[in-house]
């Protein structure tokens, strides 16, 4: 059976890289830059490239952003700091802010915890979602973790660590599909989840 020549194969396999691409979508993507104009294909790259430059996490929240120092949801003053909310990924801060009456900040985990795949709470920003509401500016933190075994683990984790912070500590309502992600909700379905959160105990 005959094979991808070397530089057709090295494209494939780092799409494959990228999450949910498969063998075939990888060689359509592959195939699809090769269709490229120089100039296209240049443009393409350089937007990695610009992104990969450009982006830095906030040392607060750990979202992402375009300044190096604290994000600009961290800077607005108009907002809440007393009220966080609990995302796993960077891409769910902004799906959440669709939900136009939330006006507090966030906290990226940078994951969810899974035994099965060996990530833990050190493997998470735990530590410093704790270090924040030792300020005693923090009055409530809103785990909003997707409604996914790994995320309702991590949501009971943070209950039990939380407790004794001097905050409430709530957990989205379901209006988000269970084993669903919160990155493909509508804003209607955010808004009903995060206005029927519940206290998680």
């Amino acid at each position: 059976m005959a094979e991808y020549i070397a530089p057709i194969k090295r494209l494939i396999e780092e799409f494959r890289r990228l999450p949910g691409v498969g063998a075939k979508t990888a060689a359509r993507y592959a195939f699809a830059m090769l269709e490229l104009s120089d100039e296209e294909a240049l443009r393409f790259s350089d937007a990695i490239l610009g992104a990969k430059r450009d982006v830095h996490k906030c040392p607060v929240c750990f979202g992402l952003s375009e300044r190096e120092d604290i994000c600009e949801i961290c800077a607005d003053e108009r907002r809440d700091k007393g009220l966080i909310c609990v995302v796993e990924s960077p891409k769910d801060v902004i799906v959440m802010e669709k939900v136009r009456g939330y006006k507090g900040v966030y906290h990226v985990l940078g994951g969810a915890l899974s035994p099965l795949d060996n990530v833990t709470p050190d493997d998470l920003t735990v530590k410093e979602l704790l270090s924040r509401t030792e300020t005693g500016e923090v009055r409530e933190v809103i785990v909003a973790t997707n409604p996914t075994p790994s995320g309702d683990t991590t949501a009971a984790y943070l209950a039990r660590v939380l407790e004794g912070h001097g905050v409430g500590v709530t957990r989205l309502a379901y209006g988000i599909p269970v084993g669903g992600d919160i990155e493909y909700a509508d804003e209607v379905t955010l808004y009903r989840a995060m206005e029927g959160r519940r206290t998680l105990k």
